[in-house]
């Protein structure tokens, strides 16, 4: 096969799961994401502060895969051309091992502690959305579900042998997202391509 230019590559088309959340919990009923309602109907401080990071990382409901059928129906609703990048942390290893035709598809970026709480405190560490607590000093128990799901992604991706990289504060986003997106589509459907950032 003959190397194109990078000029020449076919634009991608984007899905970020992120961009969709609120759209799926509106799809979302009691039965399917029970989750993500008990989490909906939470005051601040339930969400943020009363549960330690265990607890937080068990309740999460991406994390427990809510709401992932909802990312399939979309994927498979878009045309193969232009390829697709699916993105965003709900894409899970366990999760799209199935939809994927080969594990080289997907790629798994796992931030550093350092690059974590660096990111953190450029949202406004304390004052991002825990500012609405009686204890936004608690913000360490966000940060710690944070590496809990970090070690969880690292696990799957070395059991199913899927791709992933670290991350750190010196390199720039789009260097870090240049490095690892590949695409391949196969028949009619698009091919789930994840990069988490958590």
């Amino acid at each position: 096969m003959a190397y194109k230019p990078y000029s020449q590559q076919p634009v991608l088309r984007g899905y970020a799961t992120g961009d969709v959340m609120a759209d799926h919990a509106r799809r979302g009923s009691h039965g399917d994401c029970p989750l993500l309602h008990m989490f909906l109907a939470m005051h601040m401080d339930e969400r943020w502060v009363r549960w330690p990071p265990e607890t937080m990382l068990d309740m999460f409901r991406w994390f427990r895969g809510e709401g992932v059928n909802f990312l399939v129906e979309d994927l498979l609703r878009l045309p193969c051309e232009p390829g697709v990048i699916a993105e965003g942390f709900r894409l899970l290893p366990r999760l799209v091992e199935s939809p994927l035709p080969a594990p080289g598809q997907a790629v798994w970026l796992l931030p550093t502690a350092d690059f974590r709480l660096a990111v953190f405190e450029g949202r406004g560490g304390a004052a991002w959305g825990l500012a609405r607590t009686t204890d936004p000093k608690r913000a360490h128990n966000l940060l710690e579900r944070y590496q809990m799901f970090t070690d969880v992604l690292r696990e799957e991706t070395t059991r199913l042998g899927q791709g992933r990289h670290g991350d750190d504060r010196g390199r720039s986003r789009r260097a870090g997202s240049v490095r690892v997106r590949t695409l391949s589509c196969v028949g009619p459907r698009p091919s789930l391509v994840p990069s988490s950032r958590i």
